[in-house]
């Protein structure tokens, strides 16, 4: 009796620590990590075996053990094992839903590897519903990360990839180059598949480029490495190429057994891999588990009543026992380690995180004030350059000055286009550029814009033709000043790289729904081209063809990165195909809305301003006080004034302007806002608390958009930017000048 009391006791001491043992076990991570690679392998076995379901269903199961230890990685690795699976069963759209969750936990955990492969399998996904130009997009970004890991095999397989993509593209050329670059690779690689595979492609690249014989000797040497290693697959697709190519060259009696070859093996493969998914087979499946299940337990039953032998049981579970509490043991020094290394990475992470956090914010803050003061101090210059090229130029100067007083204003005008378009890019960058739509007509728009670049074009010997689709409005609701810069951008390239030829703009409609149209614009030129390396890189900033072409042509390299911006902020695409000495089309796609609104008209009123003959302006009285601390612009504006026979004080800083404005009746004040003393904003604040009604401008060097609320709170009545256009100055002035004398009429 009391033995088996003892017995009782040491099984009920023994089921204790199995369940404390088992509760352990499950909480340390690196059993759990065992668990979830297991699930994850037997998931692929499956998958070789044509056993979708199998594979699903491992891989379910592999999903919650992660879920439940928040194992960010392997969510990632399971999440686009399931992509691929959809992939292969033909739903692309829950492919990619799975596959962009999988991107985004890899891109969050630093996973580069994983996230590489992630993007090549969601460029495949791409390609399976025809969307090519993506799925180029996804491959660049796999191969890139392949190469910054320095894996050859991953570069192999997506330059394989790639070069489908071209041909798909019907972008024959191309696909050679890319595809002999993967079975370079793979041959150093030791890649047999995807060797074999880029031969069998290259042999139908060459076939469209009229090597009829080349394409024969790729194929058959795709065929033989297909062959020797049973690559079922790329066999089969072998054997078509083959039996089409020897048709082509008239051999038709091995282009038949060619096909014969590949229509039974296509019998064999579709045998092979035909799954029905219904819910008798899940529920079969469900069952013959649960029934190996019971037929476990059973046999388990069966054993423990045969074994009769109580002391021979004892001494097992007592050596069991031991064991356990030995590997208990030993898990929990382990863990403890693990726990310990774990604490102290993460404190030293998030340190490392909160200093490059400060970093990166200073580094923001310095970029921001090292362009603001940048600009104010290019553009202040500038005012001096661009304001005596226009003066010297209107004095009749002497016939030998005159080109050097233009090659002067154009530097200028250059200079100031330059810091205008890094400041733009500096904005689309730091997502500070907001959308104005409104309604207008984009033909006549585009109308304007050929007009005004035709002296550019008639220059270089060039002819503009517009074709606009007669199925597509003319109103539409956008931002045209966007759409503007966009052609004017590329309409302008254009011309510039084309010498004696032409370009053609096309809009057509692509689809609509809802209202909104997509609409493509195309601008294309038989022009000097750009070579596919260039091709590239084109759309980043100061990016140009060569060195050579940068100085024979000029250009700032920001225009191509500004079209890009501007076309991600109006949520379109834009691509482009060229080919060197034979042109270049460049073609984005944008959403548009139509409406029946039409564009509001603009009378256009050409008033040669200042000119008494003309108008009955009386300048006689008029006072103007021009408040600016550089002397050379101090002499600039007086120049100006004195020409339209308007007279000016002259005051250096704010303080002083105050004074002047308190004690004299002044029409107009030109207010410069960098200053000594105080600021010219805080001068017209303090302006504004005893004359409400005077007209005071901001004549500024800053950028105008990031100040323009403080000008308004400010006060001022309008801004003047320096440089300024003269004509746009003078207009200015008079319209402010008629207001105040019909107020006081």
């Amino acid at each position: 009796m009391s033995q088996i009391k003892q017995y009782i006791l040491t099984c009920t001491l023994l089921l204790n620590v199995l369940a404390w043992s088992q509760k352990t076990m499950e909480d340390d991570p690196e059993i759990q990590q065992n668990n979830i690679n297991f699930r994850i392998e037997q998931s692929q076995t499956a998958l070789e075996k044509f056993d979708y379901y199998e594979a699903q269903n491992q891989l379910d199961e592999a999903l919650k053990l992660a879920l439940k230890t928040d194992n960010k990685k392997s969510i990632g690795i399971i999440c686009a094992r399931k992509g691929k699976l959809q992939l292969i069963i033909e739903e692309e759209d829950n492919a990619i839903t799975s596959l962009r969750k999988a991107i985004k936990i890899q891109t969050e955990t630093n996973d580069n590897l994983n996230l590489a492969y992630s993007y090549k399998t969601l460029g495949e996904v791409f390609i399976a519903k025809e969307d090519y130009f993506q799925a180029s997009d996804y491959f660049k970004s796999a191969k890139s990360l392949f190469e910054q890991e320095e894996l050859d095999e991953g570069i192999a397989e997506t330059l394989l990839l790639e070069g489908k993509t071209f041909m798909l593209l019907k972008n024959y050329r191309k696909a050679r180059s890319v595809l002999e670059q993967a079975s370079a690779l793979a041959k150093k690689t030791g890649l047999l598949k995807t060797q074999s595979e880029a031969f069998v492609n290259q042999g139908l690249v060459y076939h469209k480029l009229g090597d009829k014989e080349k394409a024969i000797e790729l194929s058959e040497q795709g065929l033989i490495i297909a062959k020797q290693n049973n690559f079922t697959s790329i066999l089969n697709n072998a054997y078509l190429v083959l039996s089409e190519l020897h048709n082509k060259i008239g051999n038709y009696q091995l282009s038949r057994e060619y096909l014969q070859s590949h229509l039974t093996l296509s019998d064999s493969i579709r045998n092979l891999t035909r799954v029905s998914y219904t819910k008798d087979q899940e529920i079969e499946f469900l069952l013959n588990k649960a029934n190996e299940e019971i037929k476990i337990l059973k046999e388990k039953a069966q054993e423990e009543k045969e074994d009769d032998g109580v002391r021979n049981l004892i001494s097992i579970l007592s050596v069991a026992l031991i064991t356990i509490l030995s590997l208990l043991t030993l898990s929990l020094y382990k863990n403890n380690n693990i726990r310990l290394k774990s604490n102290n990475m993460l404190h030293k992470k998030n340190s490392e995180l909160i200093v490059a956090k400060e970093k990166a914010e200073l580094a923001s803050k310095t970029k921001a004030n090292f362009l603001s003061t940048v600009t104010h101090e290019l553009r202040t210059p500038l005012y001096a350059v661009t304001g005596l090229s226009n003066m010297l130029l209107e004095e009749d100067p002497k016939p030998s000055q005159i080109q050097h007083l233009k090659s002067l204003k154009f530097s200028g005008d250059y200079l100031l286009t330059f810091i205008n378009d890094i400041l733009q890019i500096n904005k689309i960058e730091a997502n500070k550029v907001d959308l104005e739509p409104e309604p207008f007509n984009l033909k006549k728009k585009i109308n304007n814009i050929i007009l005004a670049l035709n002296n550019s074009a008639e220059d270089n010997n060039v002819k503009i033709h517009f074709e606009f689709d007669k199925d597509l409005p003319e109103n539409f609701i956008a931002d045209q000043i966007k759409i503007s810069q966009i052609l004017i951008n590329l309409i302008g390239n254009s011309i510039k790289f084309t010498k004696d030829g032409d370009i053609w703009i096309r809009i057509y409609k692509l689809e609509v729904k809802d209202n909104i149209y997509k609409v493509r614009f195309e601008v294309e030129d038989n022009g000097i081209g750009i070579s596919q390396e260039k091709q590239d890189k084109m759309f980043e900033s100061f990016s140009q063809g060569s060195i050579q072409i940068n100085r024979k042509y000029g250009g700032t390299g920001l225009g191509l990165s500004i079209v890009k911006g501007l076309i991600d902020i109006l949520k379109g695409q834009i691509h482009v195909k060229s080919e060197l000495e034979k042109g270049t089309t460049f073609f984005f796609e944008i959403p548009m809305e139509h409406t029946t609104v039409k564009e509001a008209t603009k009378a256009e009123s050409k008033v040669s301003y200042f000119d008494k003959k003309t108008n009955k302006l009386d300048l006689t009285n008029v006072k103007i006080l021009v408040v600016e601390d550089n002397k050379i612009n101090q002499m600039i504006t007086k120049k100006i004034l004195t020409k339209m026979d308007l007279k000016c004080d002259i005051i250096d800083n704010g303080t002083d302007a105050v004074d002047m404005i308190k004690t004299n009746n002044y029409n107009i004040v030109l207010m410069d806002i960098h200053m000594p003393g105080i600021s010219g904003i805080e001068a017209t604040k303090i302006v504004r608390t005893f004359d409400k009604e005077l007209t005071i401008f901001a004549l500024t060097a800053v950028t105008i958009e990031d100040k323009m609320h403080e000008f308004e709170e400010a006060g001022f009545t309008d801004i003047i930017p320096k440089p300024f256009k003269q004509e746009e100055f003078e207009k200015k002035l008079y319209n402010a000048l008629v207001s105040k004398e019909e107020q006081s009429a």
